[in-house]
């Protein structure tokens, strides 16, 4: 199995950056942009439950409504791709009983085989936390996908920029989300760097290694 290099490796990740602006004329091709989906597919969540959405926002005109609510910033229309992370509110024993289907067909198992891990979860997600716990716990798992989506635009040469900065009340509006149970969280607008971005060439400011890695 062949495996990207340690220097390769380091090296995109210093060349990332949180990109301001971004080259409206250059799209992400679809390729890339199916691999990208396929990472957010493969990101990892507490307990596999995957209580999530990923709301690719494609119209043009979606997103220039959306732009007044993201307190005006240009990524958010420049950028080749735009992604809303939403998480699934009020995650119940219907989800868990879903996640449970899906990895009984994927594995070729009976479902009953999954019964200890079902008490697992439900014990300890469903029933034991109350609903604002829950809701909590969904929105932290959509954080997980952004680095791993994050670190995978990097790893194809395409930059990205992770963004709170916006009104969730009105992107829940917007995309209707609530009548779905859902709940946006944080998005990432995803595409190629203008030439004119002067945060592209600035050094990384990071405290040093054995500050932030505590080894016990």
């Amino acid at each position: 199995m062949s495996t990207i290099s340690r220097e390769d490796l380091l090296q995109q990740l210093h060349w990332r950056y949180a990109t301001k602006q971004f080259d409206p004329t250059r799209k992400i091709s679809a390729d890339d942009w199916s691999a990208l989906e396929q990472a957010l597919l493969l990101s990892a969540s507490s307990t596999g439950l995957q209580p999530w959405k990923f709301i690719v926002v494609k119209d043009p005109a979606l997103r220039l409504r959306l732009q007044p609510a993201a307190r005006g910033q240009t990524q958010v229309v420049d950028a080749s791709h735009l992604v809303v992370f939403a998480a699934k509110l009020d995650v119940g024993e219907a989800d868990v009983d879903a996640h449970l289907r899906r990895t009984a067909a994927v594995r070729g198992m009976p479902v009953e085989a999954l019964a200890a891990y079902r008490g697992m979860v439900v014990g300890g997600i469903v029933k034991g936390m109350d609903t604002a716990a829950r809701n909590g716990w969904s929105r932290n798992q959509t954080y997980i996908a952004l680095g791993n989506l994050l670190t995978s635009a990097a790893l194809l040469g395409i930059d990205a920029c992770p963004m709170e900065g916006f009104d969730h009340a009105q992107f829940d509006e917007i995309l209707g989300l609530k009548a779905k149970g859902l709940a946006s969280t944080v998005m990432a607008t995803l595409g190629y760097r203008a030439a004119t971005d002067k945060y592209a060439a600035l050094p990384k400011v990071r405290f040093p290694l054995d500050e932030v890695v505590v080894n016990v």
